[in-house]
This record gives C-alpha cells, structure tokens and sequence, in this order.
C-alpha cells in the first residue's frame, strides 16, 4: 500500500527540513519515493545535511513566502519540524517561542487552508505533560509543562485542533521524547550550535573536544538523584513519521502520539554507558538543577504500536550511542 500510495503524491513540504531531525526526515521520504521541498531559514538547520531535493530558504512565519510556495505547488501534506526546542533558552527568551513556536505556526496552518491544503504532521514534545503523575506518561495525561518550550507547544496543539473544527484541518501531532541517535550509515546525525543535548555532549567529552560534562542536578527523586529521560532514535522517529504520512493520507486524521521507546536513562546512566562503550573516561562537575526540567519522562507507547503498528528497532541506548559515535568520528 505504501508503494502505491506514493506513486500517487507529488510533494510533501517539509518546514524545518535542514535541522537534525527534518533532514533525517528528508532523506527517509526521499527513499521511499516521495517528492520532497524543504522550507527552512537555517538559523538551526544545515545545507549540507540536504542533498537532491529542493531547498527554499526562509521562514514558516513569511506569508508572502507560504503564498508563493502554495500557489506554486500542491503539496499534498506538510510535515512541520521548524521549532525552537531548548528549555533554558526558551526560560530566558520565552517571547522567541511564542513567536516561533506558536505565532509562525498559525501563520503557517492559515495559509495552508487559504490553499486547500489540509494534512499536516506536527513534531510536538513530551514537554507538555509538565511533571509527571504516573510512570508511564499516556496520550491522555493532564497537559501542564513547566517551562515556555513545553507551553509554546502546547498552544500549537491547540491551535491544530482549533482549526480542526472550524475549517477541516487534518493533523497527527507527534510527541517526542529525547530524539538522538544518527542515521545508521553515519551521514547524519546531531550538528545543534551549542550542542545541547546529553548523549552527543557526553561522546564530545569522551573524544576530548570538551573538558567534562555538567550534571544540573542531583537531588531528583530518582534511583541516583539525576534527571530520567527517554530516549528514542531519530531513525525510528523517522518510520514514525512515515506510518503517520500513510495513515493520514488514508484518512486517519486528529490522532496525538508519544513516541519513545519506554524505558528511561538517568543522566548517570548514560554517562556511565557512554563510558562503557567508547572505553573512554567521561569527568564530570555538578551543577545546579535549572528551571524547567522535570525529574522524569518516560512514555507509554501502546497507542502508536497499536495503531500505526510502529516498532522502535534502533532505540535502545547502546545503539544510540554507537551510531552517534560513529557519525562524530565521521565528522
């Protein structure tokens, strides 16, 4: 079916296409033989991460821009990876989120409907929950996010399913956990300036390039006081996108995911596995828990296996580590 399906569509905007996990993203649909446009302002993204497709430099906010695309070309869905995602800058700069993360997104969804083009898939976090209430966060858990990032996307939901009932709009929203990994050949992989997340800022002090790696915090009400997040491989993300693309071009619309693999790594963990894997010593120095982070999150999956009959291969932490250890000595 999806080989069919494919030979019917004629192009997928992809918004925020040239970051870690949109040019991920490209490439999966590339090889599964969709025609692919990529809109991004590269102020997080990367040119060289896109090859043989078409790059529009420019911003999802930029209504003339979205204009022009639209008329231009039938784009049968959207797939929309263009936000601000660090918690302590969204802390310090929250007005950058909300004018990111929920001003240029309405400006996109309105345009989109102004040009009768109604799917859309939408990178969300699992930010939204706030601090958890159960060990296994539901689709269905209370929304209360506890830093700007996770509000800023709350809103964005809400503004999807707004336009949902007033004017058609059809949406699968994904919530992510902790992406990382890179892509199993090593072509791909994290490339944020500043790094901000854990894994490749730990393999960055394993391959000398830092002199050792922050702990904000050890007080948590977990096992050994850091901070448990879930991580899932941004290959696996990938296939999920791509059974959302199928399901919502079949007629499955206004349907919200966790995707993660269901297990959680305390920062201590993955330092030590980190360790463990490269044989390379990992210093660390303690700092102070900062604002916004929640203790632990970890997803329940159940719904996305069941419905889109998703199976995470690549996300278990060793193989995030080895393929982003791999892309890093690629580099």
């Amino acid at each position: 079916m999806l080989i069919s399906l494919c030979k019917q569509i004629r192009k997928i905007l992809v918004v925020g296409g040239a970051g870690f996990i949109g040019s991920h993203m490209v490439r999966y649909l590339a090889r599964a033989g969709f025609q692919v446009m990529v809109l991004d302002n590269l102020s997080k993204g990367h040119r060289d991460a896109l090859s043989d497709v078409e790059l529009i430099v420019g911003d999802m906010g930029d209504k003339a821009l979205l204009q022009h695309l639209f008329r231009q070309y039938h784009f049968s869905a959207v797939m929309h990876f263009a936000s601000l995602i660090d918690i302590a800058e969204s802390i310090q700069f929250p007005d950058l989120y909300y004018q990111n993360n929920v001003i240029a997104t309405k400006t996109l969804l309105e345009t989109m409907l102004e040009h009768e083009i109604k799917h859309i898939i939408f990178s969300s976090t699992a930010a939204v929950y706030g601090e958890p209430k159960t060990n296994l966060l539901t689709e269905n858990h209370k929304l209360a996010p506890i830093n700007p990032y996770g509000q800023s996307k709350k809103i964005a939901e809400k503004l999807m399913q707004m336009f949902s009932q007033a004017v058609g709009l059809n949406y699968i929203i994904l919530r992510y956990f902790n992406a990382a990994g890179a892509d199993p050949d090593g072509q791909l992989g994290e490339r944020h300036e500043p790094e901000t997340h854990l894994i490749p800022l730990v393999l960055q002090v394993a391959a000398g390039k830092r002199e050792h790696v922050a702990i904000y915090g050890n007080q948590y009400p977990t096992l050994d006081g850091t901070c448990i997040r879930d991580y899932v491989h941004v290959t696996d993300l990938c296939h999920a996108h791509l059974l959302a693309l199928e399901a919502l071009l079949q007629g499955k619309k206004n349907k919200i995911y966790n995707l993660g693999a269901g297990q959680g790594h305390s920062v201590l963990e993955v330092i030590e596995a980190v360790q463990r894997i490269v044989n390379r010593p990992v210093p660390i120095v303690q700092a102070h828990a900062r604002a916004g982070d929640s203790a632990r999150l970890v997803a329940d999956t159940t719904l996305v296996r069941s419905e889109l009959q998703w199976q995470p291969q690549y996300s278990d932490l060793e193989t995030i580590i080895q393929h982003t250890w791999r892309f890093m000595n690629k580099q």
